[in-house]
């Protein structure tokens, strides 16, 4: 069994500015290689658009972009699991989470998890003019869970993630105004929310993890995604729950294990920034799943930097971030 993990960066088949964006066809065209060298029996996809029905037509919005990609290759008859708007059957228009699974995976369950496990805290910004009203810092993204079983074996339960980027949420009065801001106070405190927005949701999906415990001791578990994170950043060693880290020997069996880890230090990235390789897209697993681990890659050698000078989507098509896949016995 093979999984893998893409953010595939903003996946769209809408009319583009050619200056900026690669056309959808170009896309395709450099894309589905790039799928097809996965031989992925799953993957957990981020940054799929979703299309609206053509004009004049009624219906949901889909994932006819993502749908489009994947035809004429093996992945052409995947179940395609989602994000969706709330209480509809539409999609989200920006950024949904997607698991495509093989036809021989039953899908037996798919939810999302937003702000439910976790009361969003109430924050009072201090750099704020003329709004110090008491905000609740939720976060925006949720993480997607599926439960897949192959025939009467065990279920694999799949979380694709994708955690709140880096960048500083704005704060009235501070910016970013033209991306600038007005002071580095100001800046600090819209980095500080961002962070709290994504370590909330890792702590959101590690308790839904240990949900899964709850009910199975040697539950197969598999978390996927964009964590925005470092390997020794908090949204993953707050997905790990090392024994280091909680003292605990009675919770090893609860311990999430990075597959990256069996990859070389020289191969460990998955997108480039100011000429430096940075491990942001993780795979972490339950013990019962490291067990069985055969390899992991990460398919990095034609990943570019987007942060230089004059560096935009209509020069590299495929995506800043590089896929991983690992294979399990």
């Amino acid at each position: 069994m093979r999984i893998a993990t893409f953010n595939i960066e903003n996946l769209d088949d809408a009319e583009v500015n050619p200056e900026k964006d690669a056309p959808f066809e170009v896309r395709v065209k450099i894309l589905r290689p790039m799928l097809e060298r996965l031989r992925a029996d799953i993957i957990c996809f981020q940054e799929v658009h979703g299309q609206d029905a053509p004009e004049g037509e009624q219906g949901p919005r889909t994932l006819r972009a993502l749908s489009t990609l994947l035809q004429h290759t093996r992945y052409a008859d995947f179940t395609l699991s989602s994000t969706t708007l709330k209480g509809k059957r539409d999609v989200e228009r920006f950024r949904n989470l997607v698991v495509a699974s093989a036809q021989e995976y039953a899908v037996e369950e798919v939810r999302e998890v937003q702000n439910t496990l976790v009361n969003p805290p109430q924050y009072s910004r201090v750099t704020a003019t003329g709004d110090q009203t008491p905000i609740q810092v939720g976060w925006e993204r949720p993480t997607l869970y599926v439960r897949l079983r192959k025939g009467d074996a065990d279920p694999l339960h799949i979380l694709n993630v994708h955690f709140k980027s880096k960048n500083p949420t704005p704060i009235p009065g501070q910016g970013p105004e033209r991306f600038r801001w007005k002071s580095a106070s100001g800046w600090a405190e819209g980095y500080f929310l961002s962070s709290m927005k994504r370590v909330g949701a890792a702590l959101e999906t590690r308790i839904f993890i240990d949900g899964i415990f709850d009910v199975e001791d040697d539950a197969n578990i598999v978390v996927c995604g964009d964590f925005n994170a470092e390997p020794h950043e908090v949204p993953v060693m707050a997905i790990r729950g090392m024994t280091e880290d909680t003292g605990n020997p009675d919770l090893n069996a609860r311990v999430m294990h990075p597959v990256a880890l069996s990859i070389a230090d020289s191969r460990r990235f998955t997108l480039y920034h100011h000429g430096k390789g940075n491990l942001l897209d993780h795979m972490v697993v339950s013990r019962r799943m490291m067990a069985s681990l055969a390899r992991a890659e990460i398919h990095n050698e034609m990943v570019h930097d987007e942060s230089i000078a004059f560096a935009s989507d209509a020069k590299y098509p495929e995506s800043d971030h590089a896929p991983m896949v690992a294979e399990f016995n």
